[in-house]
């Protein structure tokens, strides 16, 4: 079983950094920090239509990436880094000790694709390709962007302009590592996703991480990624701000 925390919906490659008073959460973290790998599951929420907040039932193990400094008065200061993605199999329960846990399953990418393409109507192998295409939109020479650059490119250059403290972009960058290739049409998408939703958050961006931690699709996942780094540049260009 996982042991859960509702934070945020962090997507894979995210890197959170957090100050913690919950006793609760300060004390998952000193178990599992006896552990040869100190993780938890992350799980973030979505708002409905109604207004009503409900818990996501997928999303990410997080990686205990520094030893916490632990404080009486102040809680502590955690670094966590989002790893690969899960959905909730089992009954939610508290463990004997406070917390939340559940069975999960572990997402993997290439293997949802795969059995995406199995699983379709009429066998349409073309759910995959039309993923993959749209896919490679992202990194494309755009004719409607400035010197023909990129979605990806375009929004970086934008986004240099506005960030919060130099080099938050150059350092956000580093933190996802590569785009992956438009092959892997799910991770390329989760990783525009943490792009153009860091944290700490830019504003500058519609929030997509629960939609793309929920989608059912390869190509939903892709349409979301490309949606919402399309507005976030029409809006930090200022030719469609959206607040």
């Amino acid at each position: 079983k996982c042991p859960l925390v509702v934070l945020d919906a962090m997507l894979p490659r995210q890197l959170m950094k957090i100050q913690v008073k919950n006793p609760l959460l300060v004390e998952l973290v000193r178990s599992q920090m006896e552990k040869e790998d100190p993780h938890f599951g992350m799980l973030g929420m979505a708002i409905l239509n109604t207004g009503e907040k409900i818990n996501l039932t997928t999303g990410v193990e997080v990686e205990i990436v520094e030893r916490p400094l632990f404080d009486e008065k102040d809680g502590i200061m955690l670094a966590l880094k989002a790893r690969k993605r899960f959905r909730i199999t089992g009954e939610v329960a508290n463990a004997e000790q406070g917390w939340t846990e559940a069975r999960v399953e572990y997402l993997d990418s290439s293997q949802e694709e795969e059995d995406e393409m199995e699983e379709s109507i009429d066998g349409d192998r073309m759910v995959i390709a039309r993923a993959m295409m749209k896919a490679k939109e992202l990194t494309a020479p755009n004719a409607t962007m400035e010197n023909n650059a990129s979605l990806i490119e375009r929004w970086v250059q934008l986004a240099k302009e506005v960030e919060r403290q130099p080099g938050q972009i150059d350092d956000l960058l580093l933190e996802l590592g590569e785009v992956p290739p438009a092959d892997q049409p799910t991770e390329r998408a989760m990783w525009v996703g943490a792009l153009i939703n860091p944290l700490p958050a830019m504003g500058v961006a519609m929030e997509v991480r629960p939609a793309l931690l929920t989608a059912t699709s390869a190509e939903k996942r892709v349409d979301i990624a490309c949606d919402g780094i399309l507005r976030s540049i029409r809006h930090m260009d200022k030719s469609a701000p959206m607040w």
